[in-house]
């Protein structure tokens, strides 16, 4: 499994995880149950990470997305910055340009029309922070 699908089954997992109490892991269980998906480390290490650190992550977010509170911001555009924050807060081998780009084709792929453009601009404002 290349990264960029790793990235792909993480953002679902999280973006599922917002609808349930359920961990990560018996929503993978389910998954794997129901569609035979399987997962990668990096996949879970991903999904898992930013869940653990979500209250951390959102109140980044929360920082940098000026206007908006998490509640106007959708699921999909929130589980995809949930993960490319975890990755740049928390994965030093992993360019921060990177995380953002993969975040950016997420939203082309799974958002709104004016997702992609909110999401590189909330992350720039996480990346230039981080310095």
């Amino acid at each position: 499994m290349t990264r960029r699908k790793a990235r792909e089954l993480a953002f679902i997992l999280l973006f599922e995880k917002s609808f349930t109490d359920y961990s990560i892991k018996d929503i993978l269980a389910n998954a794997d149950e129901a569609r035979d998906i399987k997962v990668n480390a990096f996949a879970l290490e991903l999904a898992e990470g930013a869940d653990k650190h979500i209250d951390e992550i959102d109140l980044i977010i929360s920082a940098n997305s000026h206007k908006w509170n998490k509640e106007r911001i959708s699921k999909v555009a929130l589980a995809i910055m949930r993960l490319a924050i975890f990755e740049m807060q928390h994965l030093d081998d992993i360019p921060v340009s990177v995380s953002i780009n993969e975040a950016v084709e997420l939203a082309k792929k799974y958002g709104g029309e004016e997702d992609p453009a909110f999401i590189n601009g909330v992350l720039g404002g996480v990346a230039l922070q981080k310095g």
